[in-house]
């Protein structure tokens, strides 16, 4: 279901482009929804499960693999930039690369025998605004519609798939371990947050479209956003 957003965010975006400040007021409550779903949802219970030691270690861990993941991917990018096909591969990657930390929270919510309708919720709405921005600047930068939502969809399948095998694979996991996997899912998410989703969430940060933006200027390695234009 958090999935679905990426399809339908996609479906509009090929044939709309948003406001700015109603990008923003999506980024920002998906932002608050899911530092909530962090606290409450995963941290707390791998705290409980878990204790300090493994939470906290848990936490730093996927923090910092997000992070370095993410410098991977910038890497990439700018050493591919005149490589249409590698571009492609590293859009793909910038564009999941935010997902999987919050499908992987879901399947790890599940796995510990309650799925959280509140993260669950938080994905959803985070979703949408990222498809609806990444496909629209697809378009603009002369992708079909069919291509732009047919990678849409892979990434949905993906991180569906994602939320699966989070459920599957950690459900036999108890005490430490389950602290360990829930608050490192959280630490990803939060990075995330921090590194995509807060500096956007502003009417004077939102993302812009514009009519015809130079090739080569989408960053997946900032979740598919166009970089922001000033407003004069």
């Amino acid at each position: 279901m958090a999935s679905a957003a990426l399809v339908a965010g996609a479906l509009a975006g090929t044939r709309w482009t948003p406001p700015r400040a109603f990008l923003a007021a999506l980024l920002a409550f998906a932002g608050g929804a899911l530092t909530a779903a962090l606290a409450f949802e995963l941290f707390e219970p791998a705290f409980d499960a878990g204790g300090h030691l493994a939470s906290g270690i848990g936490l730093a861990a996927g923090a910092v693999t997000f992070v370095a993941a993410d410098l991977l991917i910038e890497r990439r990018e700018r050493e591919e930039d005149d490589n249409s096909d590698g571009a492609g591969l590293a859009l793909l990657a910038g564009v999941t690369l935010d997902g999987v930390p919050e499908n992987l929270a879901l399947g790890t919510t599940l796995a510990a025998g309650k799925g959280s309708v509140a993260l669950l919720a938080a994905i959803f709405v985070s979703n949408f605004p990222e498809a609806l921005v990444g496909a629209r600047t697809m378009r603009q930068n002369g992708w079909s519609t069919r291509l732009a939502v047919g990678t849409w969809t892979a990434v949905a399948a993906l991180l569906a798939a994602t939320t699966i095998a989070g459920a599957s694979l950690l459900g036999g996991l108890e005490g430490a371990a389950l602290g360990f996997v829930l608050a490192f899912a959280g630490g990803a998410v939060l990075a995330s947050l921090a590194d995509t989703v807060f500096p956007k969430a502003s009417p004077t940060e939102a993302p812009t479209l514009r009519s015809r933006p130079p090739r080569g200027s989408w960053s997946p390695s900032s979740s598919a956003w166009p970089s922001p234009v000033a407003v004069p």
